[in-house]
């Protein structure tokens, strides 16, 4: 029988510095929850198979938040495949099987919606994976998190356990990555668009031809849907957790830059690719069960816009 997580639960947070992993932890220390398990990188090596087990048996949690994983945007995905499928295999792999040999029935698995076929119906179902072709250029990353959500499901079978898998759209917010090569297109537009304003850039560039669309939630959305999920009792393993709606990229650009309040020449480098011009997600199944986006796009971006500036300051 499912034991249900309360506020003395102890739970491991993997990738808790991280973007989404930060944004769970904070969400769960502010709802009071007491017994809440983080390990730094230097500390813990998730692509060391015995240190992870050894980590489980050690601590026994009664549940896992894996938000751990390496992640990138178009040019890092296609530039270090090697990287991004052995890494994330090797991660998601080492935790859910420790998990499981430790005797923790309560795990959530955090993807991407990178996971479903380059050409598709839209908005994607989730009952549309693997029902076609994945973009070529984050295909081993995809591959990566379609085989956990796989094991997710194959040890709900074989082993009677409760791991959940989310699949969320593009996500941003604090604590974002803003490398000028491993960031995704919000954190880099953000950037373009603070450094034109300081320099009086009078033209900005943008990636390809800015037409594909792109679904945003913001940061603690994803946080309290995780939360929420926690709990809950689901027949289905794979879940979207999306906001609603999407806008084509340069859309994306033009809000940003009247927040900056900044009026450059638009520029387009069409020799980098668009990737998929479409990957807004059906999020029925989460609205379902009751969990509902709460930050819209404007709130979410001034918060954000607001961290990145105060990290520079």
């Amino acid at each position: 029988m499912k034991k249900n997580i309360n506020k003395s639960s102890k739970i491991y947070i993997a990738g808790h510095t991280g973007l989404v992993g930060s944004a769970i932890l904070s969400r769960l220390k502010h709802q009071r929850y007491k017994n809440l398990i983080t390990v730094k990188k230097d500390k813990l090596n998730l692509l060391d198979q015995k240190s992870v087990l050894n980590f489980f048996k050690k601590n026994k949690p009664d549940m896992v938040f894996i938000a751990a994983a390496k992640v990138g945007g178009i040019a890092a995905n296609d530039k270090f495949k090697a990287q991004f499928i052995y890494e994330n295999l090797q991660i998601q792999n080492n935790i859910i099987h420790s998990a499981h040999l430790a005797k923790v029935k309560n795990l959530i698995f955090l993807g991407s919606s990178c996971i479903y076929p380059k050409k598709t119906n839209i908005p994607i179902k989730e009952s549309y994976l693997l029902k076609g072709e994945l973009e070529k250029t984050n295909e081993p990353y995809a591959i990566a998190k379609i085989a956990g959500i796989k094991m997710c499901e194959s040890y709900n079978f074989q082993y009677n356990t409760n791991y959940k898998c989310l699949m969320p759209c593009n996500i941003y917010g604090p604590n974002d990555n803003y490398d000028s090569f491993t960031s995704h297109f919000l954190p880099a537009l953000i950037k373009k668009a603070y450094f034109a304003k300081k320099r009086n850039k009078k033209e900005i560039y943008l990636w390809g031809t800015g037409k594909p669309k792109r679904e945003l939630l913001y940061v603690d959305d994803l946080a309290d849907a995780c939360i929420h999920f926690m709990n809950k009792k689901t027949k289905e393993t794979l879940i979207n957790i999306g906001y609603g709606n999407e806008k084509k990229i340069i859309d994306y650009l033009k809000i940003i830059l009247k927040v900056f309040k900044i009026n450059p020449k638009i520029k387009f480098d069409k020799k980098k690719p668009d990737g998929v011009y479409s990957k807004l997600i059906s999020s029925k199944i989460a609205r379902s069960y009751g969990w509902y986006p709460k930050i819209d796009l404007k709130k979410g971006l001034k918060l954000t816009i607001e961290s990145f500036k105060k990290d520079l300051a």
